[in-house]
């Protein structure tokens, strides 16, 4: 494997020996997300309780680092110590000296990864890593025609298909996975989100296929639902109520917009039971494993709001969840069956995120 390689012939490679420098950059933040994942099993084994440092870029030090990785681990199958520094453009920055000094050198124990945006090929530290350590590229794939360069839709929706099958148990069409594409664009953690919510629809042995995206994916609008969502989580209920508005206003009826909802306010339930339970069992489970256990997004930027979005919830609401969205359910299909009934229930459930609606001892238990 090239020192230099695009995050999906990374990703489908077993990766048995990693440099003791890793980079992982470009413009898409789940591609990079998952690159890094894939070293830290490389590394360190399949066991995610196997420690390892995790450094913000923005307030690391290169002592911290150094330290990091210097030293030998006495946990995980090879012994070797890992840092992995997110957001890590302003430690590139301020450090580049350093970094350069230690690519010069072999550091047979630790492993540093650095997770950037930007990463220019012209530098010295590029070309140096290129030579010794590991670098991934994580944009959209694209192909060339002459001198111009377009996205790799084939290349796109060909992985798309590979990884519904892998990691959400689920036979995705290559046209539907075309079609996600044109609709949603090159946000490629956004795609994923919604392969695994389409995975939902779909019997084990049926196809995500053109018409049900076409059905249950509406581009802008399901980003406008997203949005709602995150604004009544953390109590912005006029906003909501007004985006909600706008949706009724396009023509969208009650029941519809109810399963969207329903799906992205679920994942927060699931996360608020999983944090309880584990604190009940005296487990040191973390907001942050409980989201991604719930299926957040696994990248330090998703994970950093869904976990402030939750905080703002609150246990209590977070822990009555269920029972909501089951009831609301049960309304629709009855005693609100009828449109105007449907968007009063949709309404109340906004409004009963209200901070103002939790009893007094919330704040305390948040």
């Amino acid at each position: 494997m090239a020192n230099t390689v695009h995050a999906f012939e990374f990703l489908d490679t077993d990766a048995t020996s990693i440099p003791s420098v890793c980079v992982v950059f470009g413009r898409d933040a789940f591609l990079r997300s998952l690159a890094a994942e894939k070293i830290r099993k490389s590394v360190l084994g399949e066991d995610p309780d196997v420690p390892y440092g995790k450094l913000a870029g923005n307030m690391v030090t290169w002592v911290d680092v150094a330290d990091e990785v210097s030293t030998v681990s006495l946990f995980g199958a090879s012994g070797r110590r890992l840092a992995i520094v997110e957001d890590a453009d302003p430690f590139v920055s301020r450090y580049r000296d350093e970094l350069e000094g230690f690519l010069e050198k072999k550091r047979p124990g630790g492993v540093l990864v650095l997770q950037v945006e930007k990463w220019a090929a012209n530098t010295r530290l590029y070309k140096k890593c290129n030579e010794v350590g590991l670098q991934v590229q994580c944009n959209p794939p694209e192909k060339k025609a002459g001198k111009k360069t377009s996205l790799d839709m084939d290349a796109l929706s060909k992985w798309f298909v590979r990884r519904a099958k892998e990691e959400h148990h689920a036979k995705l069409n290559a046209g539907a996975a075309h079609l996600l594409v044109e609709m949603l664009g090159t946000e490629l953690g956004l795609i994923d989100q919604e392969i695994a919510r389409l995975s939902l629809f779909v019997e084990p042995h049926d196809a995500i296929n053109e018409d049900l995206v076409r059905e249950q994916v509406h581009g802008g609008q399901l980003q406008e639902i997203w949005h709602l969502v995150d604004a009544a989580v953390e109590g912005k209920t006029a906003e909501a109520l007004d985006q909600l508005d706008r949706l009724f206003q396009a023509g969208e009826k009650p029941q519809k917009l109810y399963g969207q909802i329903a799906w992205s306010l679920r994942r927060f339930a699931a996360a608020t039971r999983i944090y309880q339970r584990g604190r009940r069992r005296g487990d040191a489970v973390s907001l942050r494993d409980a989201l991604k256990e719930a299926g957040f997004p696994n990248w330090p930027k998703a994970l950093e709001e869904a976990q402030r979005r939750l905080l703002a919830l609150g246990q209590i609401r977070g822990g009555r969840l269920y029972r909501q969205l089951l009831e609301l359910d049960m309304s629709l299909k009855g005693s609100h069956s009828q449109e105007a009934r449907g968007r009063l229930a949709l309404e109340k459930l906004i409004v009963s995120f209200s901070k103002a609606m939790d009893p007094p001892r919330a704040t305390a238990q948040r």
